[in-house]
């Protein structure tokens, strides 16, 4: 039997807390009814700077519901700085926490499964997504696009898992040992290197409002992923720079050959695309190294990565 630690990072969700609170109880109940978690396993909720009632709803709950506790960050972090100041904070008061988003989307029977695995010893559990039959097309193509494109930059990653995951306190305890502060908590977790396996994970609607993750910030974290675990990138440009010289040299010799046979025929066409192409190269290439270098830039100031502000025991 375990103490049980449930984290879930809120950005706006006024619409869905209440109803959330109310299910996870219920599994609560019946899982210490089981014998599975502890009566004084608990629900943490980290406001992440939120614009509307959410912390004010936390509150209320906390009050209401003995398994409810609450964050209050500063400020927004970010999902990811969110998650990880709710696990840093929730590893000293349980033997095992679970992420999981406070719209829970997520199956709440994994969530079961994965406290009976960390029952029979395994450290890490990751949910793994099945069905993602409730996401928008777009959502789910640009996913698994990204995984595929993760594994062949050789970032070391589960397929198809998100952000829900159970972590024992020794594996918190490992991953606090990490003090980066670009997070991509998918490639950092399999880095502790415990013992771990999986549960399926099918997807469901929400229940009320719109999902926080947009598409933008979807493609931020898949760009932090890449330049934060591998190096695949810079190498890309090496080669291209590489083949762009072959390619120069060949027109070289075309060049020298036209103007010997005297078939040299003046034109802009070609010219004007050959330097808009190599200058959008260019333009690229840059970017990539300023990428790696604006992360360098930010871990070198080694600022925090939140600050709590109030913490409901």
């Amino acid at each position: 039997m375990i103490k049980l630690a449930t984290v879930s990072p809120c950005y706006n969700e006024e619409e869905v807390l209440e109803r959330s609170v109310e299910r996870l109880t219920e599994l609560f109940g019946r899982m210490i009814a089981d014998g599975k978690i502890s009566n004084d396993s608990m629900m943490v909720f980290v406001n992440d700077g939120s614009k509307d009632r959410t912390w004010e709803i936390i509150e209320k709950l906390h009050k209401e519901n003995r398994f409810v506790k609450g964050i209050n960050l500063s400020r927004n972090v970010g999902h990811q700085n969110a998650i990880m100041a709710g696990m840093m904070t929730a590893r000293k008061w349980a033997d095992a926490v679970v992420t999981i988003d406070a719209d829970l989307q997520d199956d709440l029977g994994a969530l079961e499964k994965m406290v009976d695995d960390c029952n029979a010893g395994y450290d890490i559990v990751y949910g793994v997504k099945v069905s993602r039959k409730a996401d928008p097309l777009l959502k789910r193509l640009s996913a698994e696009a990204f995984y595929k494109m993760q594994k062949s930059m050789g970032v070391e990653s589960v397929f198809n898992h998100a952000d829900f995951r159970l972590m024992s306190r020794r594996a918190l305890d490992m991953l606090a040992g990490y003090p980066e502060r670009n997070l991509y908590l998918r490639g950092l977790v399999p880095m502790v290197g415990l013992k771990s396996t999986t549960v399926d994970d099918v997807i469901s609607e929400r229940e009320a409002g719109q999902s926080k993750y947009t598409l933008k910030k979807m493609l931020n974290l898949a760009m932090d992923g890449i330049t934060s675990f591998s190096v695949k990138p810079i190498y890309i440009i090496l080669y291209m720079g590489i083949l762009f010289l072959v390619v120069t040299l060949f027109i070289a010799i075309y060049v020298v050959r036209a103007l010997v046979l005297g078939t040299a025929v003046s034109g802009w066409a070609s010219l004007i695309l050959s330097i808009w192409f190599v200058g959008g190269f260019i333009l690229i290439a840059l970017g990539i190294v300023g990428l790696y270098i604006g992360k360098i830039y930010t871990e070198v100031k080694g600022r925090p990565l939140y600050n709590i502000q109030e913490v409901l025991e």
